[in-house]
């Protein structure tokens, strides 16, 4: 009975040292439990960790989980993935194992303190892989297991090419037969053949029978176990043939050398195609990677000096020259110049920066020299963010890649029995001699059925698909979006800083006769000087913008929920609505039917007195978004239902909706009733997404089937969510919809294929139509078409990095 030992939280005296013992060992398989106050741990021998940490939950006490990322070479289809992971996951300490096969990775969830990182690596050893730690940025171009594949496959075409040329050469040309039988003769021939096919097998095809010896040892038998049974057969047949011909009736006296040799050049030449078009299914991740710079300008010591980036900490100042890309996330100190900033948000223009702006790793400078202070360095830089989000997202299984795997799971034992049961029937009922039909069909039947484009079919599509989504501003923080987001029929926005900028803006200036703009502005912006309200940061900003020169305010005095007043240039201005005003005793006139058409047209109308008279009217409002109307439009268009819910009044809310086309309003909701508005929406079995950006949007975004948040908003929402949207532009949206969609539509193609391309030629490589036609498949066929159906899914899944192109 295995023994480990894990962290345990919670325990605070003796009596929770004996409870958390009691509870231990109180757990099925589980033996005797001891629980350690002073280092906080219990070790336990037997039970399975899941059902340990799930006694500890109940019972109030808590555990710490760890989880590490396994690069795991070797692996060749569905078969590989299941072995792994139950591997793994039989580790005591263990929780959980998944293991993607287009990314070659497995992540291990286990009690912290139970499982040491050799133990994982050794297990993996012992299946008949490789692993090793894999680090958390670290870009996998797979170019030296793709050459190392290369040459494999050259070496083995080599020696293959010749044998292939004595055995079917004279089947092809009657006179290149007669000649080798008047040269070198029969026995000759097959002894060369004998040389060269042993040497591809004990070379380039020993991987094969490594790897397959160990899924059989293992009970567990995988595609490298088919081959190995095959190519096996058709060459201990072939040894008997040449060197103990007596052994076998005359009629049955031929070789299948080959068979052996071109079948294993035949499928190294699929694996090296496969690697080829995986290493451009994780493009989107090298070329993420490949935006951080090598090394930063540091100030160090009074002089300013080359850094490597891992060196550059925290509250160091560094320096931009122009064409530079930015080196880590920080605040301007000094200059002012445009920076790139598509890597981030997918648009083009450049963004000024200039002092107290913020900088973000990864982006490039254009003519301008800044100087900037580090904010967030490594791991925390929103770059390296982003590419832990990518990595998430390419490595996550859907639901669906559960149903393959219980399938693959018994598909190769099953394709065994059909293999036995087929040379059974062959040798019953086939013709003269059955013998060598028998072995034809039986390898055929292996071969055919390698069950690589199955176990390859969901995750290429998947790295494929948020990689391209990635390069469009959208990034699938949670894999099961990727597969939930097709079937939503409806999508509700939030108002303010999402479908709005989120920032008011002075839209109107309506002046009473007799004043000037930009006394008016002027001297309003000098007492909205003294407010913090984001209405007062709007006008101030309309002042500056127009160049306007801001005199001083005195005796200002905030009359709450009516407006402010102070003295400006000797004069007394009030700003505020109209009720102040008219309290104040100023007139309104005309201003105010000016005021009613702003607030009927969903804007903010702010009235302005000088010297006890009205002298304007500002109309202030949130604008809608650069593209939101076309991101409605477009979702519009293809049918989904659109709601926006608004804290705001009713009236204003439908201004904003019906300028944009958005017939359903939910206003006058409080933060905490958006969920309780989601349920509503929901009715009939709806399913819904969400799309929101502030913190009162987080609960909200967690409720939803689909949580889509704006990453230029707050932490919090985008913790929350599932989809982040970069750049702010709502036209993520319908990018995130067109990618999720065309992957999911792309994974059913590819395991339609996949399925009905076994199902279809298992019973011809079995031999079906004989009877009918006289065809037998070969296995060299078999090879060559097992080999080009994976090629044909990761192609299919590479036609993913055009959507939304």
């Amino acid at each position: 009975m295995s023994t480990m030992t894990f962290e345990v939280q919670g325990m605070t005296c003796g009596a929770c040292v004996g409870r958390v013992e009691r509870i231990l060992s109180a757990v099925d398989g589980a033996g005797k439990a001891e629980a350690n106050l002073a280092r906080g741990t219990a070790t336990v021998a037997g039970g399975d960790a899941p059902s340990l940490a799930l006694a500890l939950s109940k019972a109030g006490f808590g555990t710490v989980e760890e989880t590490l990322t396994l690069a795991v070479e070797g692996m060749t289809c569905a078969s590989c993935v299941g072995r792994v992971e139950r591997g793994l996951a039989d580790i005591p300490g263990v929780l959980d194992a998944r293991v993607n096969l287009a990314t070659e990775r497995a992540e291990v969830r286990f009690l912290a303190g139970a499982v040491q990182t050799d133990a994982l690596i050794s297990t993996i050893k012992t299946l008949g892989y490789v692993g090793k730690v894999q680090k958390a940025t670290e870009a996998e171009p797979k170019t030296d297991a793709t050459a190392a594949l290369r040459r494999q496959l050259l070496l083995a075409l080599a020696l293959a090419l010749p044998v292939f040329v004595l055995e079917m050469g004279g089947h092809l040309i009657p006179a290149f037969h007669h000649f080798i039988m008047a040269t070198i003769g029969t026995q000759t021939s097959w002894l060369i053949q004998f040389v060269l096919t042993s040497l591809v097998l004990i070379g380039p095809g020993r991987m094969f029978y490594i790897r397959g010896w160990a899924s059989l040892r293992h009970l567990a038998p995988d595609m490298n176990a088919l081959v190995m049974i095959g190519t096996f057969a058709a060459y201990s047949f072939s040894v008997v043939a040449t060197f103990a011909p007596t052994l076998l009736p005359s009629s049955a006296r031929a070789v299948y050398f080959e068979a052996a040799a071109v079948i294993v050049t035949l499928i190294l030449a699929g694996r090296w195609m496969e690697a080829r078009a995986k290493g451009r299914t994780g493009a989107a991740i090298a070329r993420l990677v490949g935006l951080s710079p090598k090394t930063a300008r540091v100030t160090r010591g009074g002089t300013i000096i080359d850094l490597a980036l891992a060196d550059v900490m925290t509250g160091d100042t560094l320096h931009l020259r122009p064409g530079e890309k930015v080196a880590v996330d920080g605040v301007v100190l000094d200059g002012q110049s445009y920076v790139d900033e598509s890597m981030l948000t997918g648009e083009p223009a450049a963004v000024a920066k200039a002092i107290g702006d913020t900088v973000t790793g990864g982006t490039v400078n254009g003519t301008g020299a800044l100087t900037y202070r580090a904010e967030r360095v490594g791991g925390d830089t929103m770059l390296a963010q982003i590419i832990r989000m990518v990595e998430q997202a390419q490595g996550a299984r859907l639901p669906v890649q559960d149903l393959v795997n219980k399938i693959t799971g018994w598909f190769v034992p099953a394709v065994l029995g059909v293999a036995v049961l087929t040379v059974l029937v062959w040798l019953v009922f086939g013709p003269a001699p059955t013998l060598p039909h028998a072995l034809v069909a039986g390898v055929a039947v292996l071969i055919i059925a390698c069950p690589c484009a199955m176990g390859l079919a969901v995750p290429v599509s998947i790295m494929v698909g948020t990689g391209r989504a990635a390069e469009l501003g959208v990034l699938f923080r949670r894999g099961d979006a990727l597969q939930g987001l097709p079937s939503v029929d409806v999508v509700a926005f939030d108002k303010t800083g999402t479908l709005t900028a989120g920032r008011p803006e002075m839209t109107d200036l309506v002046l009473a006769p007799g004043f000037a703009s930009a006394v008016v502005l002027a001297r309003v912006a000098a007492v909205e000087g003294k407010s913090e309200h984001p209405i007062a940061q709007a006008i101030l900003r309309a002042a500056a913008e127009r160049g306007l020169e801001v005199p001083p305010a005195f005796d200002f005095a905030s009359h709450t929920g009516y407006g402010i007043a102070a003295q400006v240039s000797g004069q007394r201005v009030l700003v505020g609505s109209a009720r102040f005003l008219t309290r104040e005793g100023v007139e309104l006139g005309d201003l105010e039917k000016a005021g009613d058409a702003l607030a009927r047209n969903g804007k903010t109308p702010l009235f302005a007195a000088l010297g006890g008279k009205i002298a304007a009217v500002i109309g202030v409002a949130d604008p809608v978004k650069a593209g939101t109307p076309e991101a409605i439009a477009a979702l519009r268009a293809i049918g989904l239902r659109l709601v926006m819910i608004s804290g705001d009044n009713e009236a204003t809310a439908k201004v904003i909706a019906g300028e944009l086309g958005i017939r359903e309003v939910v206003a006058g909701v409080l933060p905490d009733g958006k969920v309780a508005a989601l349920e509503g929406l929901r009715a009939g079995g709806a399913r819904l997404a969400f799309v929101g950006d502030g913190i009162n949007d987080a609960p909200a975004l967690a409720a939803a089937d689909v949580g889509v948040a704006i990453g230029t908003g707050t932490d919090v929402a985008i913790e929350a969510a599932d989809v982040v949207l970069m750049s702010g532009d709502l036209r993520g949206v319908v990018s995130a919809l067109a990618v999720s969609r065309a992957t999911m539509r792309n994974i059913k193609q590819n395991l339609f294929w996949a399925f009905g391309y076994s199902a279809a030629l298992i019973p011809v490589a079995a031999g079906v139509l004989y009877p009918v036609w006289g065809v037998q498949l070969s296995p060299m066929l078999a090879a060559g078409a097992m080999a080009l159906s994976s090629v044909f899914v990761l192609t299919n899944a590479l036609r993913l990095r055009w959507v939304g192109s």
